[in-house]
């Protein structure tokens, strides 16, 4: 899908700005590796543009999911078009999920755009950069995380169905990759100096389904755990119904294998979560939180709720609140509904909860985990911990533990006198043994106990 293109360039600068979820980030990656072999110069997506700091073109990779998304998408595209007519940004263009949904709209709407493509449109946007694509290169990254983590996506779309959910109308059906080319990538990806890989897709648990007819995320996870110079492996939106047994055992058994899945639940209510067509009721989810722990003792939880979901009434909320009280997930997020055009839910569901409610129950079910966030972080009071050192800003080292996934979660904090005299730039992307001594609900304290 692509609208029009007002003039093709041959940058010598690109910027590239990714918004919305990782899985967007890896698709950049994949674009900046392709521009940067034809010698294109790469610029920080943070780098504020000014007279004085022009660039030829500013690329955004947008998000087109849910309300709050496609605004902060809107903005950005609007502030790339400001920055061009003041002269800093010869070129814009635009692609991802935003501009495969509202693609007409978008082209009639900001005209100053030269160029936008749809999601999946790599060839066109090289194309518009003056790079030919490069097939040798298709399993090389140009990494925009810290060197020492990155995410891999193994899969493309999703075949489920969720009533609120607008993701398999712009990225289409599921397509696993197959298990070479992510392993080829993972070895590439460890060769550039990366320790961490987090493994990521619309719904991790379904993948293999069609290029191998079975549920083949632990043949995966056991390639992966073969690549040297990995040494943590974790896992991100998986989807609970029939969750496969034999990831649980790799987690359980393999040291490389973080023990910490991102679980998006979205509700506890049977009635809520059949309207959601989430094809798991109340008991059912609740026996698959029961089995990942019991399999997988210490296991870190990370789970997102919607609260204000059509149907859902005070009775069904209590239920939820419940339901996180009993469960107490080390990590929980949590949206408002919000109601997307051309969903299952937009069509044969009334929007019937009020913004306010919707924003007040919000606010209960946040107060209620910030309060089990401060008692699990509190627990850990006295631990000493394997943790690896992500950055040092403002004199201190921020660092995360297997229970702290990159972007999502909480950090572990290492002021001066907690790293001493370690030279603490050179601590970045290494593994240090540390001691926890503080806690609040968000982030952990600690002092530095060895280098690795």
């Amino acid at each position: 899908m692509q609208g029009k293109i007002v003039q093709y360039c041959r940058p010598k600068k690109v910027q590239l700005v990714t918004l919305g979820c990782s899985k967007n980030r890896v698709d950049s990656e994949h674009l900046l590796r392709q521009m940067a072999s034809e010698g294109i110069e790469i610029v920080d997506a943070g780098y504020e543009l000014s007279s004085r700091s022009k660039v030829d073109a500013v690329i955004l990779n947008t998000c087109g999911f849910i309300k709050d998304a496609k605004e902060e998408s809107i903005e950005a595209i609007l502030a790339a078009v400001d920055a061009k007519e003041h002269g800093y940004v010869k070129h814009v263009f635009v692609f991802g999920c935003l501009s495969q949904r509202y693609m007409d709209e978008l082209v009639e709407e900001i005209p100053e755009v030269d160029g936008f493509f749809g999601a999946f449109d790599w060839d066109g946007i090289l194309k518009a950069m003056g790079v030919m694509k490069n097939d040798a290169l298709l399993q090389q990254r140009y990494l925009t995380t810290p060197k020492h983590y990155a995410y891999l996506k193994i899969s493309e779309g999703c075949d489920r169905t969720c009533s609120y959910c607008a993701i398999p109308g712009i990225r289409g059906r599921h397509i696993s990759v197959p298990m070479e080319e992510l392993v080829e990538e993972a070895r590439n990806l460890a060769a550039m100096g990366v320790r961490e890989l987090i493994v990521i897709a619309q719904d991790t648990t379904y993948y293999g389904l069609d290029l191998y007819k079975r549920r083949a995320l632990g043949d995966l996870l056991k390639l992966l755990c073969e690549v040297e110079g990995i040494e943590w492996i974790r896992i991100h939106y998986s989807y609970p119904d029939q969750f496969p047994d034999d990831v649980l055992e790799i987690m359980a058994s393999n040291l490389k294998m973080c023990k910490y899945i991102d679980i998006p639940l979205q509700h506890s209510s049977t009635k809520i979560l059949k309207m959601m067509r989430r094809s798991i009721d109340g008991p059912q989810t609740q026996a698959v939180i029961d089995r990942i722990r019991e399999k997988v003792p210490g296991v870190v939880l990370r789970t997102t709720l919607i609260v204000g979901h059509p149907g859902e009434d005070r009775r069904e909320f209590d239920k939820l609140l419940s339901f996180v009280g009993k469960n107490r997930f080390d990590r929980l997020g949590a949206f408002t509904y919000s109601e997307e055009e051309g969903t299952y839910g937009a069509l044969h569901f009334k929007d019937s909860v009020r913004e306010s409610t919707k924003q007040a129950r919000y606010d209960e079910l946040m107060e209620l985990q910030s309060g089990i966030s401060l008692e699990c972080n509190e627990a850990r009071v006295g631990n000493v911990e394997r943790v690896i050192v992500d950055s040092f800003t403002d004199g201190v080292l921020v660092c995360r533990s297997q229970s702290e996934s990159p972007e999502v979660d909480g950090e572990i904090l290492i002021g001066k006198n907690g790293y001493g005299e370690f030279a603490p730039e050179k601590l970045i992307g290494k593994f240090v043994s540390a001691k926890i001594v503080g806690a609040n609900e968000y982030d952990l304290l600690a002092e530095i106990v060895a280098v690795e």
